[in-house]
């Protein structure tokens, strides 16, 4: 039976976060301990698993950028489809859904050629060396091979979010990671296939989960079915998609540029033992966004729905709701952090001269992490409610115009050059939210405004 989003604009706001941010937290942390559990099992394999386990590694940047493109489609499309249905207008959701669906199809098209034609290049530029390479195109060959799964369960389930059935996407991402644990020992172990067993087990693990995305998107339970009829790409409803969707692609796509400007420059004035405490930092930080990341999805569909049906009242409520949560979290991983930086840091190594190193540079990278929650809250807030121009400033703001400069200008006005490095990074978040903060004052009273708030 065919359910509706009505209860979006109905229930009790705290309890509604609640029941659609949880799954979504519990999906990204499942995401990222499958990511994890792959990087353990090539790291075993008889007598060449360091060298695999690098020459995947340096396949992690091209990863994000394929995942950084179904970004671009689908949190630009799932806000405005939840958008359309705020406003009752489920024809145009389902469009902007059919629309978003054939896109990801092409720019899975155009993924896989670029990856196969080009992989070689991609991967020396990423940092491959002779002993790597071999092992970084193995993979790659087969994970290009099933980059339309990748785009289709990772941007197709982003409008099963947006109808606020938190649950079913979340069964999106684990059956993908229970499949890909289960499927990575016997393929890589199991049949000798190495590491091309594992990105194997990834992509038939993706293609699972494709398959489950649109057999729901297709049945009778989802509140917009995707229809054939719908696949016809039109600019009136993709466009606007793309131009939402370029805020969450910088976000993704740039990780791997600021990661080689963070370790070019630490190499320089640090050395090895700099370098490597970045790693450590810069997962840290990957699995502190993880649950803010979730908290802004169930939040999406909530001020999305809400925005379209024009109730600024509950807009208004949703947001500082979001806000007041990601705060809190965000303040007591600070706290975390500050007190005890060294047990962080042993969780990703036992060599007591790089725990005393990162314990020391992690206080000093994640200074102003207290105050996150603002710019992580305003910014998502901002997709959620289309505000395309924003979004994309705030975006550009804090990792383009800000970090990457400021990670090569402070060495050169700091004596302790590694200590400056490391600053950078709270120097950026220090400026973006207040800048976010300002900015987001004024918007969204604009905003609401224009809906009758």
């Amino acid at each position: 039976m065919q359910r509706d989003s009505q209860f979006l604009g109905t229930e009790k706001i705290g309890k509604l976060l609640f029941k659609l941010a949880l799954p979504a937290v519990t999906a990204q942390l499942v995401n990222m301990l499958y990511n994890l559990v792959d990087r353990v099992y090539i790291s075993r394999i008889p007598e060449i698993g360091t060298m695999a386990l690098a020459g995947v590694g340096i396949c992690f940047p091209l990863i994000m950028l394929v995942s950084a493109f179904a970004a671009l489609v689908s949190m630009g499309g799932a806000p405005r489809a939840s958008i359309a249905m705020g406003a009752g207008e489920r024809d145009r959701a389902e469009k902007i859904m059919g629309n978003c669906c054939t896109l990801l199809l092409i720019v899975a098209a155009l993924l896989t050629a670029a990856v196969l034609i080009w992989q070689r290049p991609i991967l020396l530029f990423f940092g491959a060396n002779a002993d790597t390479l071999p092992y970084g195109i193995e993979y790659m060959r087969i994970y290009a091979i099933g980059t339309v799964f990748v785009q289709l369960a990772l941007g197709m389930n982003a409008f099963i979010t947006a109808q606020g059935f938190a649950t079913t996407s979340m069964l999106t991402v684990l059956i993908g990671a229970v499949l890909n644990i289960a499927l990575d020992p016997l393929l890589i172990f199991g049949f000798g296939m190495g590491v091309r067993g594992a990105a194997l087990a990834t992509i038939l693990s993706q293609a699972v989960s494709a398959v489950w995305v649109i057999w729901f998107l297709r049945g009778k339970k989802t509140g917009l079915k995707l229809e054939i009829k719908n696949f016809r790409l039109k600019s009136e409803w993709i466009l606007p998609c793309l131009a939402l969707g370029v805020s969450p692609f910088i976000m993704q796509a740039t990780e791997s540029a600021i990661s080689i400007c963070f370790n070019r420059s630490l190499d320089a004035y640090g050395g090895t033992l700099a370098v490597g405490a970045m790693t450590i930092l810069s997962s840290v930080m990957q699995f502190a966004m993880l649950p803010l990341t979730g908290l802004t999805q169930g939040a999406q569909p909530i001020v999305s729905f809400n925005f379209g049906a024009r109730n600024a009242q509950r807009v208004k409520e949703a947001f500082f709701k979001l806000l007041k949560v990601c705060l809190c979290y965000s303040v007591g991983l600070w706290l975390a952090v500050m007190l005890a930086p060294g047990l962080f840091a042993r969780l990703f190594t036992p060599d007591e001269e790089l725990i005393a190193f990162t314990a020391r540079a992690l206080r000093i990278y994640m200074a102003a992490e207290l105050i996150f929650g603002v710019q992580i809250a305003c910014q998502q807030t901002f997709i959620a409610i289309g505000n395309a121009k924003c979004s994309l400033f705030l975006a550009l703001l804090r990792k383009v115009i800000l970090l990457i400069p400021l990670i090569f200008l402070l060495p050169t006005l700091i004596a302790d050059k590694t200590t400056a490095v490391y600053l950078a990074e709270p120097v950026a978040d220090t400026i973006a939210v207040t800048v976010t903060a300002l900015l987001f004052v004024r918007q969204f009273r604009r905003a609401l405004k224009e809906i009758g708030g």
